[in-house]
Order: structure tokens, then C-alpha cells, then sequence
């Protein structure tokens, strides 16, 4: 029966770099790094991860345990969106709750701006919001702007992240942006 991941033992393996927000191994291990390589990988989800004693962690909850002591008892959320930003200033423990109210804008969305869309038989701009486990519609409106004021009035009083519904970024995304 493997024991489970302590801080001490994951300080034992790897060192952790708070300003890049990525793991960098400290002691050689087999065929997965050499001494002073970068742990880990990118998953298809975006998110990183790091294999230790065959078992794979996800890379920001390492680093939740490597600063703090302790596995987050409940979700970890990027704040900037960017799933492989692991730097400890950009994670924050939040419920699911929570979490949703901090989400990237879907790449279905068409008007620009998440909960509003075009009502095709009103004629009509809708505004929405999904708050305590409801769906709310805010109200039909003759202007964009409107439904647009109408779902960040909402989404304020129902205390949603200022970056709820930005666009999802990656590191790769901003490294590629400043390569010019």
C-alpha cells in the first residue's frame, strides 16, 4: 500500500520555482528526468501534470501542497483562466460554486459576452444568468448594451469573479504573443 504525498517527501524530489510556477527535480529519477530537468507534462486537457512513485498528480495541486503543507480540501481555480499557470499567486481554493463563478467565456459563445444572446423570435437581446443552482433570465432588451449591463449588474450581485467570462488563455498562448 503506497502512503500518501507528504510535503516533506515532495520537497525531497522537487524543487518548486514560484515566479515560472513549475516543479524542477532535484534528484534524478530513472527514465522520468534528470537532476535540474522540468517535471512533468502537458495533458490534452491543458492542465499539467507530475508523475511521482507511478501515481499522477495534477501540477497545481502540488504546488498547493508543496507551499502550504496540505492537499486543498476542495477545488483549486486558476484565476487568469490559464490552466497551465501554476504559480501559487494565480490559484485560489474555491468551491464549485465558486469555481463556475470564474469561468472561461465558451467557445460557443457568439455575441461576445457570456449570458447574452440574440432571441431570434423576440427580435430581442437576451440576458441570463445561472446563480444558486438556477437559471435567471434577467431580461429582453432592444439594445446589446443593455443585456450586457443587465448580465454584469447579476453577476456582481450574485458575486462573480471579475474575470468570469474573459477568454482562456495559456502560458504557450502569452509566450507566443511576446515573441515578436
Amino acid at each position: 500500500m503506497k502512503s500518501i504525498l507528504t510535503q516533506d517527501y515532495l520537497k525531497s524530489l522537487l524543487h518548486y520555482d514560484p515566479e515560472l510556477g513549475r516543479f524542477f527535480r532535484i534528484v534524478a529519477r530513472g527514465r522520468m528526468g534528470a537532476f535540474g530537468s522540468m517535471a512533468g507534462g502537458l495533458k490534452k486537457t491543458g492542465y499539467r501534470s507530475i508523475l511521482i512513485d507511478g501515481k499522477s498528480y495534477q501540477e497545481h495541486r502540488l504546488v498547493w501542497l508543496y507551499v502550504y503543507g496540505v492537499m486543498p480540501e476542495d477545488q483549486l481555480d486558476h484565476i487568469n483562466h490559464c490552466k497551465d499557470d501554476n504559480r501559487v499567486e494565480n490559484l485560489r481554493e474555491a468551491s464549485n460554486q465558486e469555481n463556475n463563478r470564474n469561468r472561461s467565456k465558451s467557445k460557443n459563445n457568439i455575441s461576445g459576452i457570456t449570458g447574452v444572446h440574440w432571441h431570434e423570435s423576440g427580435s430581442k437581446w437576451r440576458a441570463c444568468i445561472k446563480a444558486d443552482g438556477k437559471s435567471k433570465h434577467l431580461g429582453s432588451f432592444e439594445h446589446y448594451f443593455e443585456a450586457i449591463c443587465a448580465r454584469k449588474s447579476a453577476e456582481l450581485h450574485y458575486g462573480f469573479h471579475e474575470n468570469h467570462g474573459i477568454r482562456e488563455v495559456s502560458i504557450r498562448d502569452n509566450a507566443t504573443s511576446t515573441r515578436h
